[in-house]
């Protein structure tokens, strides 16, 4: 089976970008990066140091619902292309070990979906997810706090 990384759609980055409102109805934060840790969710590249990126709420789910979760992502203040769908592991993914958690189409939880796993295994772990009928898509997230990383498809 072949996947793909899924960053997100640059329309919607863009208008973060130009300063519109986050999951919140807040305003990006804007902040200077030491280089360390900040994965911009659009490139899928982490911000250099020195470089300029954003903090903002961020739900990657298309309504509001009880599994719907909203956390802080971070993005390239200025324009950044958008990385390509691809299977290989998203430059980005630098921490050991993420939470990969699969969704159903109803864009809930699947529960026993989800695990910590080392960040070499997260395309072997995808793959044995979508052998399973009930899940749709996979998100990546922080193992530590669960910040929304990428998004998993099937190809």
């Amino acid at each position: 089976m072949s996947i793909q990384f899924k960053a997100l759609p640059t329309e919607a980055v863009r208008a973060l970008q130009r300063g519109g409102p986050d999951a919140y109805g807040l305003t990006p934060e804007r902040r200077v990066s030491d280089g360390d840790g900040v994965p911009c969710r659009h490139c899928m590249k982490n911000v250099a140091v020195g470089e300029s990126y954003l903090i903002l709420a961020y739900r990657p789910f298309p309504e509001l619902q009880p599994y719907a979760e909203t956390g802080p992502i971070f993005l390239h203040a200025e324009e950044c292309e958008r990385a390509a769908d691809a299977e290989a592991l998203p430059e980005m993914l630098a921490s050991s070990d993420y939470i990969v958690r699969g969704y159903g189409k109803d864009d809930r939880i699947v529960y026993g979906s989800g695990a910590v796993s080392p960040t070499s295994d997260i395309a072997a772990r995808a793959e044995t997810l979508f052998e399973r009928d009930d899940i749709a898509y996979i998100h990546v997230r922080s193992a530590s706090n669960n910040c929304y990383q990428c998004r998993i498809e099937r190809a």
